[in-house]
């Protein structure tokens, strides 16, 4: 049976008149990615503090790898690791010296801290570059460390806040994968980002928080489900065929500049052939068509009103 890594019932966290959580109820399951959305002031950041122990709550229960947030500090804190938006490295030193002092803060002692700088500076292809001062690292390597000194301790929960932010597509989808091989191992991800992709890519569950309440939790599947949008995508070779079937499919939106027909579908197979089956009744040829179904960034919009570019800034 799944345990939790997570668990927190009732929330509540305010500054002020300002309330910022209003009864958050969560519950991560232990080798699972949790990701948590929501446009800024939603109040992600509050959360993480709170599950990290760096806040403490006005109300609510909080429990992180069994232990609870609010009297066990000591233990939270020793099972898990976390990983900030902007790398906590020293750029002065080496990529192999970061990870020795986060080996000697942990005590680990002098061979099992060299074998795990070791091993870790193989996992995350930063052994060429483990004698370079980090100021000469890229933005990726820098994060690649930065996660990578987290594990030094081998926590078994991470928070990981917008890892990738400001990463280029080929080191954000080398972290994807270090994250999936982390989650393999039995390790859980409790994740913050501002790409919905990225959620979508990773995350067994989502939460979305507004205004500091969550608005909808569930797979990604889920989510995008709740949200109407399904269409099929029609392309004509010409202005005669266009007609032809938006006189046939009187449902359909149609885009006269790029001969299109926007048809709404559940995007089923059954659905589709009696779609082309309509068209073919008719003596009707689509150049081409595609079936599109909602994303997280039209689940984003319809949840809180606001876009994902919005939500960014």
């Amino acid at each position: 049976m799944t345990t939790s890594a997570i668990a927190v019932s009732g929330l509540r966290k305010a500054f002020g008149d300002k309330v910022v959580l209003d009864g958050i109820d969560l519950d991560v399951r232990a080798g699972t990615v949790f990701s948590l959305l929501g446009p800024n002031g939603a109040g992600k950041t509050t959360t993480v503090n709170v599950l990290t122990t760096l806040m403490k709550a006005d109300a609510g229960t909080v429990r992180v790898a069994g232990h609870d947030v609010a009297t066990e500090t000591k233990a939270v804190r020793a099972a898990i690791g976390v990983t900030g938006q902007f790398a906590a490295v020293d750029e002065l030193l080496t990529g192999q010296e970061n990870l020795q002092l986060m080996a000697d803060l942990k005590r680990l002692g002098s061979t099992a801290g060299r074998r795990v700088v070791t091993d870790l500076l193989e996992r995350f292809d930063l052994a060429e570059s483990a004698l370079k001062p980090v100021s000469t690292y890229s933005g990726g390597m820098r994060r690649k460390l930065d996660l990578a000194m987290t594990l030094v301790g081998k926590p078994r929960i991470i928070f990981l806040d917008e890892p990738t932010t400001g990463l280029d597509p080929r080191s954000r989808r080398t972290m994807w994968d270090i994250v999936r091989e982390l989650v393999t191992d039995g390790v859980t991800i409790f994740l913050t980002t501002q790409y919905l992709e990225e959620a979508d890519q990773l995350a067994d569950r989502i939460a979305v928080l507004d205004q500091g309440r969550l608005v909808a939790q569930g797979t990604p599947d889920d989510l995008k489900a709740q949200v109407p949008g399904s269409h099929v995508r029609l392309r004509f070779t010409t202005a005669g065929e266009l007609d032809a079937a938006a006189r046939v499919l009187t449902d359909s939106t149609r885009d006269n500049e790029a001969l299109t027909l926007r048809v709404p579908s559940d995007g089923g197979t059954k659905s589709l052939r009696a779609l082309l089956d309509r068209l073919d009744e008719n003596t009707i040829n689509a150049e081409a068509f595609s079936v599109h179904t909602p994303d997280l960034d039209d689940v984003f919009l319809a949840l809180t009103g606001r876009t994902t570019e919005v939500a960014a800034k």
